[in-house]
């Protein structure tokens, strides 16, 4: 036993090995083929060498990870002899080709440490890492051009994008503050991120795919995430003329259109009784929106189709933060509702909820138990909601666009919330 013991152990030490040296030949064969007109003995590093220099790494960490200090005295001098032998090659090559760039010198100190994680059993770890490692290498071409041609307005909207997100979101408090508790900064402020990363995401879309194809899929997708906020941010590109209106229509109505599916998903998830109430609006409301998205794009004359966006402000921090106010206003108002008794009041509560989101209620409504709330009423107050922000959505777009959004996209989204009160007047005589 003892020996199948030791035996078993001996193979999982050369099953760590073997790994780390298919991870050090991985990159090298990204460096080979990259320098692959290189003439032989021409490169620092190439297909073998990072393979040996993986495998130095996990023999390295082996003797580290079985001999204590001395193990771990035997990595680092490893470590450093490595580094001065690769810049010395380095040093070499620069003189000889007057090329600066020491992406070779780290691939290789990366395949040697990448080989000690595998040596000392963090495979989950070294493997990913080396893989997303060989993938940077072979996207240089592609990285270098898409870097060029970002401006310098774009970097810092990125950036200041990144720090609202990664650096100020972790840390606000997910708990309610104010009267009733309706202020919750996280909540709050994960709005102003989302905006302004539709904001961004729209950018984007429209200058590497143009205006009408940007339009289109900024639309789709930000609907899943908040389609107030994108009809707000095409509504004031239409009045500042940064792309064609009915492009931007199309997109507006688009992500309108994706906010029914969704509502129906979220309330069907966590109460499947409540598909029967709201399929049917769900699908009615998003048919005549998507039938105008629709139409917007097949009837789009192929000249204005292909006229590019005129981009302005990459990240539209300003409009985020007044739309944070007003949500916050809006919790305020809505929590203060909860105080009315009865049916009505979950009615009332839903209408106004609707003004700014309807997930919320939705969450809300689809999580009740029969005994406090009947299906009726949780459909009647879910649609309601949803009726109240799509003819919200409908005004903004007018008040903020102008005319030239009134025809294109407040007028289908006024029928769909038109459609949507009419369910909830003839559902009115069974829920109060």
């Amino acid at each position: 036993m003892d020996f199948i013991a030791e035996l078993s152990g001996e193979l999982e030490t050369l099953y760590r090995l073997a790994f780390a040296l298919a991870l050090g030949l991985l990159i090298g064969a990204e460096r080979g083929w990259e320098r692959r007109e290189a003439a032989e003995g021409r490169r620092v590093a190439g297909f073998r060498t990072h393979g040996l220099l993986a495998l130095t790494g996990g023999i390295t960490a082996l003797l580290a990870e079985r001999f204590g200090a001395w193990g771990a005295a035997s990595f680092g001098l490893a470590l450093f002899g490595i580094m001065i032998v690769l810049t010395a090659g380095y040093r070499a090559e620069t003189s000889r080709l007057e090329d600066v760039g020491i992406t070779s010198l780290v691939a290789g100190i990366l395949s040697f440490l990448f080989g000690a994680l595998a040596g000392i059993g963090e495979a989950a770890i070294a493997a990913p890492a080396a893989v997303l490692t060989a993938l940077v290498l072979s996207f240089k071409p592609a990285l270098h051009r898409g870097l060029a041609a970002v401006s310098e307005k774009e970097m810092k909207a990125g950036l200041v994008l990144l720090l609202m997100t990664v650096v100020l979101l972790p840390i606000l408090p997910n708990e309610g503050y104010g009267p009733y508790g309706a202020l919750n900064p996280f909540e709050i402020w994960w709005m102003v991120v989302l905006i302004s990363a539709i904001s961004f995401a729209g950018y984007l879309a429209m200058k590497l795919a143009g205006a009408r194809a940007g339009a289109m899929l900024t639309g789709l997708f930000a609907g899943l995430a908040s389609s107030t906020a994108l009809t707000l941010h095409f509504s004031r590109a239409a009045r500042a003329r940064e792309a064609p209106p009915k492009i931007l229509a199309g997109g507006i109505l688009l992500a309108c259109g994706t906010m029914f599916p969704r509502m129906l998903a979220v309330a069907t998830l966590l109460n499947p009784a409540l598909l029967s109430k709201l399929l049917a609006p769900a699908l009615i409301m998003g048919g005549v929106v998507f039938g105008f998205a629709a139409y917007h794009w097949v009837m789009l004359e192929n000249r204005e189709g292909r006229q590019s966006a005129v981009v302005g402000n990459p990240l539209e921090l300003k409009s985020a933060l007044g739309f944070g106010l007003l949500l916050a206003l809006v919790m305020l108002g809505s929590e203060a509702l909860q105080d009315l008794a009865g049916n009505a009041g979950v009615l009332i509560l839903a209408a106004a909820s609707g003004i700014m989101d309807v997930d919320a209620i939705t969450l809300s409504l689809a999580r009740q138990d029969g005994a406090r709330l009947t299906l009726e009423l949780a459909a009647a107050g879910i649609v309601l909601a949803a009726s109240v922000n799509t003819a919200v959505k409908g005004a903004g777009a007018a008040l903020i666009g102008g005319r030239a959004l009134v025809a294109p996209v407040a007028v289908p989204l006024w029928l769909a919330a038109l459609l949507g009160f009419l369910y909830v007047w003839w559902q009115a005589g069974a829920v109060l």
